[in-house]
């Protein structure tokens, strides 16, 4: 049964203040195991969750989507910098570009920050939950702490947490904390309890991924970046459950841009008293129905995502027939043309060299330069020198679309006409 267990604070003679000098007592929340609470919801709720469900394999298969892997790549990147920008990481989409470019390029590429690092490192462990993890027979709890390390690997502590943490108040006590989660004997044992559910399909794939974000979060079992992976292991399951293949929907960026409910919504999953009672199958449904609404709001936001990729797309391919007709081109391309290939792999690699284009496209290092300064000549890419002399070819149009996406989704109506980013974002590009 969840519980709060009293427990006894000693007063920090070396705080700073009178008020973060105190001790005391403070009760830290153990939660219900995963494997063992018993989950009912309404018929109501159960449809929801179904439509909803329905509705993210759908997007999968909707018209115009052939190129998921570019879509993937593009969400995962656009997911990747806002989330980043949220911990206080701040960085162009252009730079983080650069930095994933540097870790496939042999010649040095250091158009790029630190952070831009950081974040693209986020990019590769976020590609790798929805990958490696997803492809595990059974999760266990050092999956999990790998995934930790992956995303902090220069955090002083490593592994799970073996002191108490709080969420709010005193940096000194959690005497006044919003919330304390469960004493750090308890963590492995939960740890092992979600990797095992986490494992398995017990509950439906919207529900499974619902209370392991829930269940993670209130764990809060590492001692920094709980929210990096906390949100990773969504994806997890949705990818682990083959509610999404190669696209990844920006949920957590949705929950996090409405966080007042995201944060009432895990309040009430803190339930206390019986498991199963009515006061424990009422806070569960307040969880679920906050989560279900995200998902189909992302859902939404992946959609529009979808249809300005094919109208780019198409963007390219109009302009770039015209620049070939303007210039006395008798004849269309071949579509195995590698400029014509190129083209709806622009969102997935919008920095690109002719070394890039010739392993993307598996063609000669003449053809692949042919192709990018084709492409340049037609205003779809840019150029730009990079070290010892090196082109890059940026997709400005895809940075712009990255920057619009983000701000969208830092607005509460996802539309920063009507509603201003209410969380870190990027600046409206020029002209749009």
């Amino acid at each position: 049964m969840a519980e709060r267990r009293e427990a006894r604070w000693d007063m920090a003679w070396e705080a700073p203040t009178r008020r973060d000098k105190r001790g005391g007592h403070y009760a830290p929340y153990i939660p219900d195991e995963l494997l063992t609470r018993p989950v009912v919801i309404s018929a109501e709720l159960a449809r929801t969750a179904a439509k909803v469900e329905t509705a993210v394999r759908g997007l999968t298969e909707a018209p115009g989507t052939t190129g998921l892997d570019s879509l993937g790549r593009f969400l995962l990147r656009s997911e990747a910098i806002a989330s980043s920008r949220i911990e206080g990481l701040q960085v162009s989409a252009q730079q983080v570009a650069f930095a994933e470019l540097a870790t496939t390029e042999d010649a040095p590429v250091t158009s790029f920050s630190e952070n831009a690092r950081l974040v693209a490192n986020n990019i590769v462990t976020l590609r790798q939950a929805a990958g490696e993890l997803a492809a595990c027979e059974a999760i266990e709890p050092k999956n999990i702490c790998d995934l930790h390390r992956a995303l902090l690997p220069h955090h002083p502590q490593q592994g799970l947490r073996d002191k108490q943490n709080w969420i709010g108040g005193s940096d000194w006590h959690p005497l006044d904390a919003d919330f304390v989660p469960p004493p750090p004997n308890d963590v492995p044992a939960l740890i092992q309890d979600l990797t095992s559910y986490l494992s398995g399909a017990v509950h439906a794939p919207l529900i499974q991924a619902a209370l392991v974000h829930a269940q993670f979060e209130t764990i809060h079992p590492f001692a920094d970046g709980n929210g990096r992976v906390g949100r990773a292991l969504i994806h997890t399951v949705l990818t682990r459950r083959g509610l999404t293949r190669a696209a990844v929907l920006p949920v957590s960026l949705v929950l996090l841009t409405r966080s007042e409910e995201y944060v009432r919504g895990l309040t009430a999953y803190r339930h206390l008293g019986p498991s199963g009672g009515p006061e424990a199958t009422t806070a569960l449904e307040t969880w679920l129905a906050t989560f279900l609404q995200a998902v189909a709001i992302a859902v939404e936001q992946a959609q529009q995502f979808v249809v300005r990729l094919v109208e780019l797309r198409q963007l390219w391919t109009d302009r770039y027939l015209t620049h070939r007709t303007d210039n006395g081109a008798t004849r269309q391309p071949r579509a195995d043309a590698a400029a014509m290939r190129l083209l709806p792999l622009l969102p997935e690699v919008p920095v690109t060299t002719p070394y890039s284009v010739q392993r993307l496209l598996a063609v000669s290092a003449p053809a692949a330069r042919t192709a990018l300064e084709e492409l340049t000549a037609a205003g779809i890419l840019s150029r730009r020198t990079v070290d010892r002399g090196t082109h890059a070819y940026l997709a400005r149009d895809v940075f712009d679309l990255l920057t619009l996406t983000e701000r969208r989704l830092a607005s509460t109506r996802w539309d920063t006409r009507e509603s201003a980013p209410r969380r870190p974002a990027p600046a409206r590009p020029q002209g749009r």
